[in-house]
């Protein structure tokens, strides 16, 4: 018996509104509980395919996520089953504490107050942030803080994919290494979009390549690093220089 996708995703196609290409007929899935990375320089259409994966943009193509199809009237029970945590944890977190930031997407999905409150605290384990934190507002947080934070708001939702654009953003060395401790230790799906290629190296034994919205690149992690000149044509490593 054939196992459906955590996410099924079927010629995506996205148009700027004055007419510029960002996706263009992009395809692929993730199987449950596979990590994988969403690799492409920037402009190369990332953030915009994590968009479109939760409706937030507008796009052509299909879109399913744990069996639930994206569509008109559906986004809300595909927010539930996609996780997005942004590029920004300060875009993310905007409630006086950090657990109500948590306990905030159970509450809203229909939850009571005591459910929501248990997710946002089962949420903050899962990404080792620590229980003193949770009464403190998100202002307070550092970096490493608030990315854990952000993280946990939507694991809160208890989601069958997690989608993450750039995490490794302004964190430093100790920083990243918790964060992929944290994502190594999730049962959920996940796309990872990022340039940081030791953490996608730790982390996504497959990898996705987008250059200028086409995937162009569809294969294990291990072997797509081992060939420096492809990753510098794709724009995730810098051209190495000839013999002068």
């Amino acid at each position: 018996m054939d196992i459906a996708p955590a996410l099924s995703v079927e010629e995506l196609s996205y148009t700027y509104p004055g007419g510029g290409r960002a996706l263009d007929q992009v395809s692929f899935s993730l199987a449950a509980g596979e990590r994988v990375a969403l690799l492409g320089a920037n402009g190369a259409g990332k953030s915009t395919l994590l968009w479109c994966l939760v409706g937030v943009l507008r796009a052509s193509g299909k879109v399913v996520v744990g069996g639930t199809e994206l569509a008109r009237g559906a986004e809300a029970e595909v927010r539930r089953k996609l996780g997005l945590a942004f590029s920004e944890p300060d875009d993310q977190l905007f409630m006086p504490t950090v657990s109500r930031d948590l306990s905030f997407g159970p509450l809203a999905a229909g939850d009571a107050p005591e459910e929501s409150l248990r997710k946002a605290h089962a949420a903050a384990g899962q990404v080792a942030l620590a229980e003193d934190l949770l009464a403190r507002p998100p202002h307070e947080l550092s970096s490493g803080e608030k990315r854990r934070a952000a993280l946990a708001a939507v694991l809160a939702l208890e989601p069958e994919v997690l989608a993450l654009d750039e995490p490794t953003n302004s964190l430093d060395a100790p920083g990243r290494a918790a964060l992929a401790e944290a994502l190594l230790g999730l049962p959920c799906a996940q796309l990872i979009a990022t340039h940081n290629l030791d953490f996608v190296r730790r982390l996504c034994p497959r990898s996705l390549v987008l250059v200028e919205g086409k995937l162009v690149a569809d294969e294990q992690t291990a072997s797509l690093l081992l060939d420096r000149g492809r990753l510098a044509d794709y724009g995730l490593l810098a051209p190495e220089k000839g013999p002068t």
